[in-house]
């Protein structure tokens, strides 16, 4: 494999210098509306791009060319259904955020409830945003400029990437970060593009070179993915059968019922509740800005899987046998990687490496950054909003606004320190590192998705209800997290992990049902001002029809949904 030409360096540095003194010259920090939301005054193409930004990190870069590797394209459908929950979340919640004027969805979550659900469902964010968002970013990050620089030390690499995404998100708070979302959008677009182009220029051919290459190789068996292949479970045999997004009951990756059920249950948490990506859209300037950016959001998710999931596809037609015995990557077993078959997590950077050049490579390796440095700082700017404002702001509101400000830097710089400590810790189990997030997501959000769901669509739903549904369903996702990881009872284990999200959702939901009948109705005002009503939709009709056709989101949303409905169909 090649390596980093001078011009590549130079590129990555000029970003690097770059990225941080723009992101300084946009800060926002006289009040903490400044600082937290960047003055409410975000337009809807800033949303839009920042929450796509926010959302592919480096570890989704890699984690989608590993799977397309794999033949595992039906993760796409994490992608385009990121579409259908950001119209949802369009209509239904985010009028009810925005009003509310809240600045964590822990928040939120008191207005509707009480401080209870609030506390907890804060307190489980920050745990996650620290040991799941933050440290994985920057242990993925790590791993591939490892890749880059074997002559750093890890050590080193993770240091410089967390002070990078620092450098500007204490000083700027989320203006500054959202403003460099947008350059490192961009920059991850051209990348991804660009990365894409070449494969097809070595490949030799266009979309159906791939697929017949594809049905030659799938025929041949010249496909060995090692454990993947357990008997009983589904491997597709034809490219058509790759390119499928509806796979059988016995899929290991995501089964029919997944596509149904899992994947919208996750997606919903990640797009509606999820601090780091709401917080976007909560410092828009209005309601339709606010609207019109995170179907925006939606649109860009679209192309993921030709810019970011074929580039996978592609590795394995071009390289599936090169030999990558001389990076010492090892395997989990103790050996090392001799081929991509082993190690399909190399699949990003060998096509860094294989196919760009000079220059190029050093514009995508920027790229690469861009991801990487986007979500850190993301998480970081959510986390010390919600220790800001959900715990400073709440035992000490004597505090200024420039204080709270000030607490939430000092904030930032902790988390900084606690999450490039906690790295060293996920790399002891790095082979399972891309299971792992969507497990530790998969059994913390149903709780708080039955919670945000039930409080906003059924008047009865109370705060009892809803802590004693998040504190049981808290418990529930431990014992799954920890028998997954010491199997501790069999039988569960051999759920799919999807299957384990929706049980546990029906769980909290059957709880909060339960206790809320149980015990007295909630305040009138909270069921007056934070549940959806039809009364709504039909003010809103009037209001709208002053909008021109490409200013009413719900043109919008069906247009967008209509455009998901082409590309969808046209995998199946």
């Amino acid at each position: 494999m090649g390596g980093l030409g001078t011009l590549d360096i130079v590129v990555i540095v000029v970003y690097l210098v770059g990225i941080i003194i723009y992101g300084i010259s946009k800060s926002k920090r006289s009040s903490s509306e400044d600082y937290f939301l960047g003055g409410r005054t975000m337009t809807w193409p800033i949303v839009g791009i920042a929450l796509f930004s926010a959302n592919i990190s480096s570890s989704t870069l890699v984690g989608l060319a590993s799977d397309g590797f794999q033949t595992n394209i039906n993760v796409y459908n994490y992608e385009w259904y990121a579409v259908v929950i950001l119209i949802f979340f369009s209509i239904f919640f985010l009028p009810f955020y925005l009003k509310s004027g809240v600045y964590t969805m822990p928040e939120f979550l008191q207005k509707r409830y009480d401080k209870r659900s609030r506390y907890y469902f804060s307190l489980i964010t920050i745990i996650g945003n620290v040991m799941v968002d933050t440290a994985a970013g920057l242990y993925v990050g790590s791993i591939v400029l490892k890749l880059l620089f074997p002559e750093t030390s890890s050590t080193l690499i993770i240091i410089i990437l967390a002070i990078a995404a620092a450098a500007y998100t204490i000083p700027g708070g989320l203006n500054s970060v959202i403003q460099t979302e947008v350059i490192q959008a961009i920059l991850l677009i051209i990348g991804s593009c660009l990365l894409t182009y070449f494969a097809f220029e070595e490949l030799g051919g266009g979309w159906q070179t791939m697929m017949d290459r594809l049905d030659g190789m799938l025929a041949s068996g010249d496909v060995n993915f090692g454990d993947r292949v357990v008997e009983g479970k589904y491997v597709p045999q034809t490219a058509d059968e790759v390119f499928s997004l509806v796979r059988p009951n016995n899929d290991e990756f995501m089964p029919w019922w997944g596509l149904i059920s899992g994947v919208a249950l996750l997606g919903f948490y990640f797009w509606a509740n999820n601090q780091f990506m709401v917080q976007r859209v909560l410092g828009a300037k209005d309601l339709n800005h606010g609207r019109w950016g995170a179907l925006f959001a939606g649109f860009l998710k679209l192309p993921v899987i030709f810019i970011m999931v074929v580039p996978g596809v592609l590795a394995l037609l071009l390289f599936n046998n090169l030999d990558i015995s001389e990076l010492n990557y090892p395997l989990a077993t103790g050996g090392m990687c001799e081929n991509l078959s082993d190690c399909p997590n190399l699949t990003y950077p060998v096509l860094l490496f294989q196919l760009l050049p000079t220059g190029v490579l050093g514009l995508v390796v920027a790229g690469l950054l861009a991801a990487m440095m986007s979500s850190v700082s993301a998480t970081f700017n959510s986390a010390s909003t919600l220790i800001t404002m959900d715990f400073i702001r709440e035992f000490k509101p004597e505090l200024t606004s420039k204080q709270l400000v000030r607490s939430g830097q000092i904030a930032t710089l902790v988390l900084v320190v606690l999450a490039s400590a906690w790295v060293p810790f996920i790399e002891k189990v790095s082979d399972s590192l891309w299971g792992y997030l969507q497990l530790v997501i998969a059994f913390t959000s149903p709780p708080v998705v039955s919670a945000f769901i039930l409080g906003l669509f059924w008047k009865r739903a109370n705060a009892n209800g809803a802590f004693v549904s998040l504190i049981v369903g808290g418990i529930f996702a431990l014992f799954m997290i920890l028998s997954a990881s010491f199997d501790i009872w069999p039988y569960l284990n051999d759920f799919h992990f999807l299957a384990k999200a929706n049980i546990l959702f029906l769980i909290s939901v059957l709880i909060h049902v339960i206790v809320s009948l149980s015990t007295g109705e909630p305040a009138a005002e909270k069921v007056a001002e934070y549940t959806y009503k039809k009364e709504l939709f039909t003010s809103e009709t009037e209001e709208l029809k002053a909008l021109p056709w490409y200013q009413n989101y719900r043109y919008l949303a069906v247009i967008l949904l209509l455009l998901t409905t082409v590309i969808v169909v046209w995998f199946w």
